[in-house]
């Protein structure tokens, strides 16, 4: 009875944080693209090996039966080309990461085709858990129900203990420069304080040698 009590009582809370956690990794973007000149970017803080999928499309409100088209690409963090599309309404993108670092998808209108009015940029951007295709692993694997939602808090868990891990590591990381950083200035000012001490005691022994040849002391 008290078992069954405190999960009762612990699952909103697992509930909720799950939720957030999906929301994270599976986010709904819109993007207001000017018609001339003007380019729109998406950027994400990723980390290696990890799987991207995302559909974008042009919602034309001002005239829906001649939708503009646009143009995409996307980068990532060293500059190299993941996805390019020009002329189109709408696309799909899907990658799995190679290096950590910030991925970047931009999109602006075809100068081919100039309009009037801004455009609207629906993108349904899933990363990581969130990309990948249940149905197909259900069918494949022969699960459903119960067992189906179990291997998703699986891959829900998993995706937690990477996020953390990744954490920890960029921390040390960040711990380790800011030591050196530390370091270094230590070092600059015990380096400055004794120019500066032989400057003085340099003077000091100039002045008095002048002194003394002048006599006056």
């Amino acid at each position: 009875m008290s078992i069954r009590g405190g999960l009762v009582a612990f699952s909103p809370i697992l509930a909720a944080v799950l939720f957030l956690l999906t929301v994270n990794h599976g986010e709904a973007i819109w993007l207001t693209i000017p018609p001339t000149g003007g380019t729109k970017c998406v950027s994400e803080e990723i980390q290696s090996n990890v799987v991207v999928l995302a559909d974008y499309y042009v919602v034309d409100e001002h005239d829906p039966e001649h939708t503009a088209t646009i143009s995409s690409k996307v980068t990532s963090p060293y500059g190299n080309n993941l996805h390019h599309q020009d002329n189109v309404t709408h696309g799909q993108f899907a990658f799995t990461t190679q290096e950590t670092g910030n991925y970047l998808a931009c999109f602006w209108v075809d100068s081919s085709r100039p309009q009037a009015n801004p455009l609207t940029l629906g993108i349904d951007w899933k990363i990581g858990i969130a990309a990948k295709d249940w149905d197909s692993v259900a069918k494949k694997e022969k699960i459903e129900g119960v067992e189906l939602q179990l291997r998703r808090l699986d891959g829900l868990v998993q995706s937690i203990r990477e996020n953390i891990n990744y954490i920890k590591d960029r921390e040390a990381e960040m711990r380790e420069v800011s030591e050196t950083t530390n370091s270094r200035v230590a070092w600059f000012s015990i380096m400055s304080l004794g120019v500066c001490l032989c400057v003085a005691g340099s003077q000091i022994w100039y002045l008095k040698r002048y002194f003394h040849k002048k006599k006056l002391i």
